[in-house]
């Protein structure tokens, strides 16, 4: 199978960056405040980036981390996807004052404009919680479907749990007790990827986060 563009995609509702559209000019400096370079940084060291590679970010929103991806890996082919429109003309706008070269396109996680065994590397940051639950096997098995064989996804989300309740984790409130990370780790094995594990844990500003990581046998 091959990935075709929604062709209802335009009337798709989203949930942007911020939450609001209006506060999206909000979204590069709160950014900074919590400390999501750093995560960035994690993240990539974890992607095991070599030259050649192609990668795919799904919810690149303004674009930092696959701009920081192309100062440490210029050899390293990157596009990045969104839904959000605003955002993306945010993000080609700063890979061309960066002078770094990175294709983003409009479309969202579970419709990718890509072909079947076309990726080396799948990324996502902060993504996941701004999808229902129900939603998250569709998602990662688009992204099942575009690794080649060896290829991996890396992820790094809200950790979403509280210790010391119903085995280690209580469910919040809202997007974020979506990301229970048992929940994730079930997902991705219902998405047919291999290799499945949480592959390390941080904290910032905005909490506690964890790392996810999954290949395609």
């Amino acid at each position: 199978m091959t990935g075709q563009p929604n062709s209802h995609s335009e009337n798709r509702a989203y949930l942007p960056a911020m939450g609001k559209q209006w506060l999206l000019p909000l979204y590069d400096p709160f950014a900074r405040f919590i400390g999501i370079g750093r995560v960035h940084e994690k993240l990539l060291e974890r992607a095991n980036l070599r030259p050649g590679q192609r990668v795919l970010e799904i919810g690149c929103g303004t674009g930092d981390l696959l701009r920081t991806l192309k100062r440490r890996h210029p050899e390293v082919d990157a596009q990045g996807i969104d839904p959000d429109p605003a955002a993306l003309r945010r993000a080609r706008r700063k890979a061309a004052r960066g002078k770094v070269q990175i294709q983003y396109e409009r479309a969202f996680a579970d419709d990718l404009p890509l072909s079947d065994d076309s990726v080396d590397r799948v990324l996502s940051s902060f993504m996941l919680h701004h999808i229902d639950e129900a939603d998250w096997v569709r998602v990662l098995s688009e992204v099942r479907r575009v690794l080649r064989p060896g290829g991996e996804l890396h992820v790094a989300d809200i950790d979403g749990s509280l210790p010391g309740h119903e085995g280690g984790h209580a469910h919040r409130s809202g997007r974020t007790g979506d990301s229970l990370p048992d929940r994730a780790l079930s997902a991705l094995v219902e998405a047919g990827l291999t290799g499945v594990r949480e592959n390390g844990y941080g904290r910032a500003r905005l909490g506690r986060y964890v790392f996810y990581r999954a290949d395609v046998g």
